[in-house]
């Protein structure tokens, strides 16, 4: 079989990646944003004659990370604004449209891309869904503040990689009815960085009417204010040996800042005066720039943007990834639990309120509790709450926990941050994740997975994953809580004494 899809800008042709699954992978959403483009807004991609082979992935954005399972990036690389898409093979004539997923990959604004393996559309597809995943521009080709930018007549924008996410939903709704996708049911999804990125887009008027859902795990936050993402580029253009201009920025090659915002990575993590980039400096994220983006969407006023549905998901021990691959400061002692928390301004009572509730763990699991919770849990909660009470019944919002554990015979494996995803996409048994869920998945591994699988492509396709949403008058919490038990409908008890002790925490001084 020939599998040929027409699009606005050439013919594509996919190849069968699974039975009754046809993928269509690295067509370009936009132009190369090098060259004359560098550090501009997405430009509309050239048309081409004929058919276009699209049977492996797109180039990736410029990135040091070399991941399992994803190609790396060269010097080079430049047609890295590109898509895939998953879709039914054989669709018969005068099908129904079909729901459409769209996913937008998390790592921390810096690494990561669509062709990780976790994130196959297969088990999405045959759940009913058009599913498309794609690439943007990272670190500081995609969210570098550019100076000058924001003045009348710039050409450089903040939040380019918001842009092109924006770009490639605008593709999804000019493209999709080829591939089977309904336009007018579209979720945008994504985790970590991507789950951010779905927040920023929910508030953003460009963004306005590109989808009708969002879905969004582990969201990070907030925004960086302006004058950090200036100190940043101050930071980068002094370790790439350049001025801090847009004209001299603009002859550091994509790999010369790549490499200088890894070392002022490493010279944030060896400095304790760092404050809180000390211990996790992520350097790169959407700023609010008050114009593309209006404000943290956590600021936002959601009472107009309230219509979308959203469904938004949280590990309950995100931290401990960070800590097991080595990205993040290891805390010790008291004394440094105690330092921690005032670089990052949190309340005075909130390590004793940690303490009191596990009056057994180390230093350690305190500072992993603590952070994942500030930076993920935290976040995650209160943007549902939001929305909740901003929608006042109109747009659903439902809350969920990933809460699945595994005892190994090298120790318990954790709830930790991206565990979820790959139940989610219901890719569990590639072996290639299988550090993230502890080994080769058991049967009740694939039985949450079909009950996650099942939950995005309902919601995805009704607004309803199957629970009861939030109350918008902010009532009794209902959350999913995702393990391999029962996955009951509601969450309490330990849990819920964590967020009560945030409740006097300020998100708008967490960062530096």
């Amino acid at each position: 079989m020939d599998h040929l899809f027409s699009t606005a800008n050439g013919r594509v042709r996919g190849r069968r990646t699974a039975p009754g699954v046809v993928a269509v992978l690295g067509i370009p959403y936009a132009a190369p944003p090098f060259g004359p483009d560098r550090f501009k807004a997405p430009r509309p991609a050239s048309a081409w004659q004929g058919v276009r082979e699209c049977v492996g992935f797109g180039p990736i954005a410029p990135q040091s990370a070399e991941l399992p399972g994803m190609p790396a990036w060269a010097p080079g690389d430049e047609d890295v604004l590109n898509l895939n898409v998953w879709t039914r093979e054989g669709e018969e004539e005068g099908a129904a449209a079909r729901p459409v997923l769209v996913w937008i990959h998390g790592g921390a604004y810096t690494f990561g891309a669509s062709a990780q393996p976790d994130f196959d559309g297969t088990a999405l597809v045959r759940a009913g869904l058009v599913v498309v995943t794609l690439n943007y521009r990272l670190g500081f080709e995609g969210f570098g503040h550019i100076p000058g930018s924001g003045v009348p007549g710039s050409d450089f924008p903040e939040n380019r990689g918001l842009l092109d996410q924006i770009a490639a939903l605008e593709w999804v709704r000019d493209n999709i009815t080829a591939f089977g996708g309904d336009p007018a049911n579209v979720t945008v999804a994504g985790q970590s960085a991507g789950a951010s990125s779905v927040a920023c887009l929910t508030v953003m008027d460009r963004a306005r009417g590109l989808f009708r859902r969002a879905v969004a795990h582990s969201l990070v936050g907030p925004a960086y204010p302006p004058r950090l993402a200036a100190e940043t580029t101050r930071h980068v253009a002094a370790a790439a040996g350049v001025p801090a201009t847009a004209e001299a920025l603009a002859t550091a090659s994509p790999y010369d800042l790549v490499r200088a915002s890894d070392q002022v990575v490493a010279d944030f993590r060896a400095d304790p005066a760092a404050g809180a980039r000390h211990y996790d400096p992520v350097l790169y994220g959407p700023v609010a720039d008050g114009a593309l983006l209006p404000a943290d969407p956590l600021a936002v006023d959601l009472a107009d943007r309230a219509d979308v549905d959203l469904l938004v998901c949280h590990t309950t021990e995100e931290y401990w990834l960070l800590d097991a691959v080595g990205s993040s400061k290891r805390i010790m002692t008291d004394r440094q639990l105690d330092q921690f928390a005032e670089d990052f301004g949190l309340p005075g009572d909130l390590v004793p309120a940690y303490r009191a509730l596990r009056p057994d763990a180390p230093v350690l699991d305190l500072y992993l509790a603590i952070y994942g919770d500030m930076s993920f849990a935290e976040y995650s909660s209160r943007f549902a709450e939001r929305h909740a009470a901003a929608s006042g019944g109109t747009g659903r919002t439902y809350l969920s926990r990933f809460a699945r554990r595994r005892v190994t015979e090298s120790g318990v494996v954790r709830p930790w941050h991206c565990a979820d995803v790959p139940f989610a996409f219901g890719t569990v048994a590639d072996p290639g994740l299988a550090f993230l869920i502890g080994g080769p998945p058991l049967p009740e591994d694939h039985e949450l997975s079909h009950r996650m699988v099942r939950a995005w492509a309902d919601f995805a396709a009704t607004g309803d994953p199957g629970w009861q949403p939030l109350d918008p008058d902010g009532g009794p919490e209902h959350v999913r809580i995702w393990d391999t038990g029962t996955g009951a409908a509601a969450d309490g008890g330990l849990y819920g004494a964590f967020r009560a002790a945030w409740r006097a925490a300020d998100y708008a001084h967490v960062h530096p």
